[in-house]
């Protein structure tokens, strides 16, 4: 018998992990990552290891809270993969990105986390500026 969570305690995981992503909860985000984790937003450059993570997710400080809402979220053993649609504020703008996340979880942390979205809107919130 394996030591890994189930698929059911993944699902949990990231759940919680998205909950902390809207009320901005630095600590809980990082404590959910393997310190050789890799982030990729697939429109821009992959972000690897827990100290690079930490200084994207410190970036967010200032920006407002959002709402993460998952459409379809599907866990089978070490791998989530979620439908949702992100809505944030970026530079004052109100910005809603429709995203597919696929998680890869290792010994209870995110080993890898994907996001494939288009990236237009929240470029458009900075162009306003």
């Amino acid at each position: 018998m394996s030591d890994e969570p189930s698929g059911a305690a993944n699902d949990v995981m990231i759940r919680d992990f998205l909950a902390a992503w809207e009320r901005r909860d630095t600590q809980h985000i990082l404590d959910c990552f393997a310190d050789d984790a890799v982030y990729h937003s697939i429109p821009l450059t992959p972000i690897a290891g827990k100290a690079a993570i930490r200084e994207f997710v410190a970036k967010f400080g200032d920006v407002p809270p959002g709402r993460l809402e998952i459409r379809h979220q599907v866990a089978s053993g070490n791998v989530v993969m979620n439908e949702r649609t992100d809505y944030i504020a970026l530079n004052g703008v109100r910005v809603v990105l429709p995203i597919c996340g696929v998680f890869e979880i290792e010994e209870g942390r995110i080993r890898a986390w994907r996001e494939y979205f288009d990236l237009t809107p929240a470029r458009a919130a900075y162009d306003k500026a």
